[in-house]
């Protein structure tokens, strides 16, 4: 618990040492405009790399043996909320729902909903809770989102420390702005 509140913590500092005048008080004390919120939903597909401690405890949770390597597929139900400024600082929830572990014959779900910023050119940056077979953790996650036309390509890299071990996880994806 400790790692994870030290992580957010270092996560804020980093966001105002980037854009410290987006996280400072409005000196006019005007209203803030009206924020438009984005809807940036789509499928995920990647692999998630688990720590010894981690097989362990998924196996004796499920009964099913796994390797150290899942592949993973979900969908990640996205918003984006936009506001005006000139910072491009945008706010970003996500609900990333994933299945994983069907090439060992079993079913792995887990949930994740992360909280974060995303600037203007699509780097990205989150925390927050995780539930799976291997318990219930703190997720942590960077990330790039690459355009093509109307198109979003995510590229997010997770990493979620327990007392079990560790589980990193690279998710690609594909989504349009609604």
């Amino acid at each position: 618990m400790r790692f994870a509140r030290t992580s957010i913590l270092w996560a804020a500092a980093f966001a105002a040492v980037l854009y410290p005048g987006s996280l400072a008080a409005d000196p006019d004390g005007e209203e803030p405009p009206f924020a438009r919120r984005i809807d940036l939903s789509g499928p995920r597909f990647g692999v998630s790399l688990f720590s010894p401690g981690v097989v362990d405890k998924i196996e004796y949770e499920t009964t099913h043996k796994i390797g150290p390597v899942v592949t993973q597929f979900g969908w990640q139900f996205e918003k984006r909320f936009g506001g005006g400024g000139g910072s491009g600082l945008t706010g970003v929830t996500e609900w990333i729902v994933l299945v994983g572990g069907m090439e060992h014959g079993t079913i792995l779900p887990s949930v994740n909903w992360l909280v974060g910023l995303r600037t203007r050119s699509g780097m990205e940056f989150g925390a927050g809770p995780n539930v799976s077979p291997a318990g219930s953790a703190v997720v942590l996650a960077v990330g790039k989102t690459f355009r093509a036309g109307a198109l979003n390509l995510p590229v997010n890299l997770a990493l979620v420390p327990s007392s079990d071990g560790v589980r990193v996880t690279l998710l690609c994806g594909f989504n349009t702005r609604r």
